[in-house]
């Protein structure tokens, strides 16, 4: 997968499934009787769901009444959900999938470990992936009605139409990737620490590009990705602080994926001012706005049409 399908990924996978202030300790599993308390369009909402999402509202550590809070958000995400489909911009099983990976890999856990507390919890990882889903492709609808289908030179006309006089500009990345690989089954705490020393004590060493490739040269199980020419708006959530604060030629801090241990190197960063920088940006709005007021009043307008029944 290219840096851009990575980022587009992550930036959709909603900065709150992926960042969840989420407490992983177990609480008691969801045993309820399945009854269908909500009908959303026709899509029926359980007592089971509602069930699984207060354990998961719980392990937020979110206050409140949260049996209504739970019918609630599962009441949107139908909505989202069914509007997803019908604009044919639903996350696949693959995209969710790979974020569930991501999301246990960022809380140092397999994904048979999460799994495992997910259950326990009462949560499941079925209900969790619907979450991401939801997450996922509600950001896409709001971008398809807000210029997602235009060329670039449309959404640089729509944009000076909303007033923007100039054209947009953003910051230019060229950037390397460093990954000390820890094979799934290798992944213990004490191998993922022991490489993190590694990796940090290379990055420390590092003062720009071009003699990072003899670096690792002899490296055991180092490798070195050219991610190239990466605009501001296209770096991935996980990633966008790390680079941000990095100065040119030096590198990120070090974090643990699903990959091992990784960092950044800033080859270079300047300031573009063009079409394609435009684009970027007013795509990235779109994107960022699945919690604006467009997407608020876009949602009041689905709720307001659709048929609701609460038992």
């Amino acid at each position: 997968m290219n840096f851009t399908a990575i980022s587009r990924l992550t930036g959709l996978l909603l900065a709150a499934a992926v960042a969840l202030p989420v407490s992983l300790a177990a609480t008691p599993p969801v045993r309820a009787a399945s009854e269908i308390k909500i009908v959303v369009n026709n899509q029926a909402i359980t007592s089971v769901d509602i069930a699984r999402r207060v354990a998961f509202l719980r392990l937020q550590r979110t206050g409140g009444n949260l049996g209504q809070k739970a019918r609630e958000q599962l009441t949107e995400e139908a909505l989202k959900l069914q509007e997803a489909a019908r604009m044919r911009v639903m996350a696949s099983d693959a995209e969710v999938d790979a974020a569930f990976e991501r999301f246990a890999a960022s809380n140092n856990l397999s994904t048979a470990q999460m799994t495992q507390v997910l259950n326990q919890a009462g949560v499941t990882p079925k209900h969790f992936k619907n979450f991401i889903r939801v997450q996922m492709s509600w950001p896409r609808v709001v971008g398809a009605i807000g210029g997602g289908g235009l060329s670039t030179q449309e959404l640089v006309t729509k944009m000076l139409e909303r007033g923007n006089s100039n054209k947009a500009s953003t910051t230019e990345y060229i950037l390397q990737q460093v990954i000390f690989v820890v094979p799934a089954s290798k992944r213990s705490k004490s191998v993922l620490n022991a490489r993190k020393r590694e990796a940090d004590q290379l990055r420390a060493r590092i003062s720009g590009c071009d003699n990072i490739t003899s670096m690792i040269t002899g490296l055991r199980d180092v490798s070195l990705r050219q991610l190239g020419r990466v605009m501001q708006p296209q770096l991935p959530l996980d990633w966008k602080p790390l680079i941000e604060r990095a100065d040119t030629g030096s590198a990120t801090s070090t974090r643990i994926t699903e990959r091992g241990v990784e960092f950044i190197v800033l080859c270079s960063a300047k300031t573009v001012t063009d079409d394609k920088a435009a684009e970027l940006v007013f795509r990235a709005e779109n994107e960022e706005a699945g919690e604006s007021e467009e997407a608020k009043k876009y949602l009041a307008e689905l709720r307001r049409r659709a048929i609701i029944a609460n038992k």
